[in-house]
């Protein structure tokens, strides 16, 4: 049965400084155990705040970052290198500065890709990347979700038909928030990770945070649950109603 743990503190700066170290050192902690990570990212503001304080740890040094893997949660359907992808907010702000190795990245594909914009074959194509180990899906040691105002988590909005959509990961279309097209890990795909991570920041955040504490399963930040570990990391105002 997972453990859920509840982390708050003062403000979205010591979040973003907090969810970093944490990051680091469970990256560390997987190498010393399976020799390697899987780590699947996130978007959105806070996120970003992550990934600068990550490069700015200097015990961010102690990962081999060759030996990990790093995947998206989500991904708006924009062509590559536009500035609302998540893939280019990461390179940004850390992606760029580490030494990884270019075959262990695996950015969601773009709308100029080899898929052109037919998003079904953009997200089966991940569907099959996430596979090319052998399994259906790689062992995410930690997997980090933003928590969307409305409740959401990755791009599976409340009462969305691709919420509930099966396999790894799926095209989104007519989101609630621009833009329309995404692609999206699968709910069961997000429950597969060890470690489910739920960072927010922020008054507009405190109602779904609450509710899906609560067990509201309406929403599907309260049903993104890891195997091993669901840690919920708050700032003050985010956590406000739980």
């Amino acid at each position: 049965m997972s453990e859920t743990v509840v982390v708050v503190v003062p403000d979205a700066d010591i979040l973003a400084s907090a969810v970093a170290a944490r990051l680091v050192t469970t990256i560390i902690e997987a190498q010393a155990v399976r020799g390697r990570a899987d780590v699947v990212l996130t978007g959105g503001r806070v996120a970003a705040k992550v990934l600068r304080a990550v490069k700015d740890l200097p015990a961010t040094a102690a990962v081999d970052w060759s030996r990990v893997d790093l995947w998206w949660g989500d991904e708006r359907f924009l062509p590559a290198g536009d500035p609302d992808r998540n893939e280019t907010q990461a390179r940004e702000a850390l992606l760029d500065a580490l030494n990884l190795d270019a075959a262990h990245v695996h950015p969601m594909p773009a709308s100029d890709g080899p898929d052109g914009d037919d998003a079904a074959a953009a997200a089966a194509r991940y569907r099959d990347e996430l596979a090319a180990g052998g399994e259906t899906l790689p062992h995410f040691d930690v997997l980090m979700l933003g928590v969307g105002e409305d409740g959401h988590v990755a791009s599976l909005f409340p009462g969305h038909p691709d919420a509930t959509a099966e396999g790894t990961a799926t095209a989104v279309h007519d989101s609630p928030k621009p833009p329309p097209t995404r692609i999206s890990l699968t709910m069961s795909a997000i429950r597969s990770a060890a470690e489910v991570w739920l960072v927010a920041a922020g008054p507009d955040k405190a109602e779904s945070v609450g509710a899906a504490l609560g067990g509201d399963t309406s929403l599907p930040a309260a049903r993104a649950i890891g195997t091993g570990k669901t840690v919920w990391l708050l700032d003050t105002a985010a956590a406000a109603k739980r």
